[in-house]
């Protein structure tokens, strides 16, 4: 059978304020465009549809929309499980009868050791899971690690193996020998504990993992992970999007890349030379480091005259402003002149009078309180 692989959509995320759901449904129309075109037998979603568990209202309106077009309109099956950014019981909710249009959804343990058979092939839908219910499960509390969990957990499901089918494990967790290369999953692992190994996972034909968003984190020819389908940090500003095309019989993997819609830049250079250039998209993301040693008044807005969807600016000589030669000086600065300074730094723009003056307020009330 064929189908396409693909996690952490994060619907709702937003980067640095800026909204992404317009984005991410452009994302969607992608995704939707090659499962028709590859004429793909079920889709893959490797947890962490939503960006937070309790998700905006406009954010559960547009995956269940994207749900039900892959879905009922489409008629594609859809296997997904819940990631450590999901409510696994928010999500889970209507699970039961989801299944019976073929979109099955699970967010819990205990149902991830009966599988779901598509064609020749048996998907075993492991959702993003913690130590203690790996113990509870089993009743086992000498289960200590996710290595022993794991373990246990794959021996369970071969159980379940039927011979003569192929046998795909959706996941979603940190992989060892994986790299993370995106600040926008920091190093959550099943359990708060150590890295799965691979070699855990061999029984499968096929793992299909979701939780780092870079497809180059892990290189395995068996286990992959698809990354997310659309730049979420500027950490991710070179990385390629996409998705993996699976073929079972016999095993092959493609990649298919997706298009950036606003995509994210990483700009250096003079505030002069930045303003001055007007060949750039206008409505892309970029992260800006200013070269300039002297200070520019309100720099990020007239920035944002050229440049409206600055996520980050920082400066190249930031650190060099504060060095030994003028340290003295800096002693002899009053404490709200130092905030001045630092803020300017550190947000580009100046202190309001009404932000001044509160500091100074509070700065007061401080002073007050230790001489009494």
């Amino acid at each position: 059978m064929r189908f396409l692989h693909t996690a952490d959509w994060h619907v709702g995320k937003n980067l640095n304020g800026f909204d992404l759901l317009a984005d991410q449904q452009a994302v969607f129309k992608q995704i939707e465009g090659i499962a028709k075109e590859r004429q793909v037998d079920a889709v893959v979603i490797a947890g962490d549809l939503y960006d937070r568990s309790i998700p905006s209202e406009a954010a559960v309106r547009q995956l269940n929309g994207e749900l039900v077009q892959l879905n009922l309109t489409d008629h594609f099956p859809v296997l997904a499980i819940s990631g450590n950014h999901d409510s696994a019981t928010r999500l889970g909710t209507g699970a039961s009868w989801f299944a019976k249009e073929g979109l099955y959804l699970n967010t819990s343990l205990d149902d991830a050791f009966d599988p779901v058979t598509i064609g020749d092939t048996e998907f075993f839908l492991l959702p993003y899971f913690g130590i203690q219910a790996v113990r509870n499960h089993f009743g086992d509390d000498t289960i200590r690690d996710v290595n022993t969990a794991i373990t246990r957990i794959v021996a369970a499901m071969q159980e379940h193996f039927t011979p003569g089918k192929h046998h795909v494990l959706v996941a979603h967790f940190f992989a060892a020998g994986s790299q993370h290369t995106a600040d926008s999953e920091t190093l959550i692992e099943v359990g708060g504990l150590q890295a799965v190994a691979t070699t855990t996972l061999a029984p499968f034909d096929y793992v299909a993992l979701g939780h780092l968003h870079n497809r180059d984190a892990l290189h395995d020819d068996r286990v992959r992970y698809s990354g997310s389908p659309m730049k979420f940090s500027v950490s991710e500003a070179n990385q390629e999007k996409g998705v993996w095309i699976i073929d079972t019989d016999p095993f092959t993997a493609e990649w298919v890349p997706l298009a950036p819609v606003h995509d994210i830049h990483r700009l250096t250079g003079a505030f002069a030379d930045l303003v001055a250039d007007d060949d750039h998209p206008r409505d892309d993301f970029y992260d800006i480091e200013l070269t300039d040693h002297e200070r520019i008044p309100d720099v990020l807005n007239k920035l944002r005259e050229h440049y409206p969807k600055i996520v980050s600016l920082h400066r190249t000589h930031a650190a060099r402003q504060i060095d030994t030669n003028h340290a003295r000086a800096r002693r002899q600065q009053s404490p709200t002149d130092l905030l001045a300074d630092f803020y300017q730094q550190t947000m580009g723009i100046d202190l309001t009078d009404t932000q001044l003056k509160w500091a100074s307020d509070a700065l007061s009330a401080v002073n007050d309180g230790e001489e009494e």
